[in-house]
């Protein structure tokens, strides 16, 4: 009996490390638009096998590629949290000198 490459897995691990590295190396949007692109793959793919178990390989990478996408949405949300804070210092520095007369 030959077994089928599940349809999905492959693409939910390539998205999933897509966003780990666009995230950390490029910036957060980008991570985190591939977060949701492998955690959709990952759900059309665990439909599939979920329907007909026996049917296909690779249902590891479905999950490893699951697993990745969250850690990347994490860590693109983390990113824009310091972001924020980090621009929100910025201005309210910018506003209490404007208001002292000192800008």
């Amino acid at each position: 009996m030959h077994q089928q490459s599940l349809p999905g897995s492959s693409e939910a691990l390539t998205y999933g490390i897509l966003s780990i590295v666009l995230t950390l190396f490029c910036c957060g949007p980008f991570g985190a638009i591939f977060s949701f692109l492998g955690l959709s793959s990952a759900k059309k793919a665990h439909r599939i096998y979920a329907e007909s178990t026996g049917e296909y390989t690779g249902y590891e990478n479905s999950k490893t590629g699951k697993i990745l996408s969250y850690i990347g949405l994490a860590i693109a949300a983390i990113y824009l949290l310091f972001f924020l804070l980090y621009f929100g210092v910025i201005i309210a520095f910018i506003v209490a000198a404007a208001a002292d007369g000192n800008f």
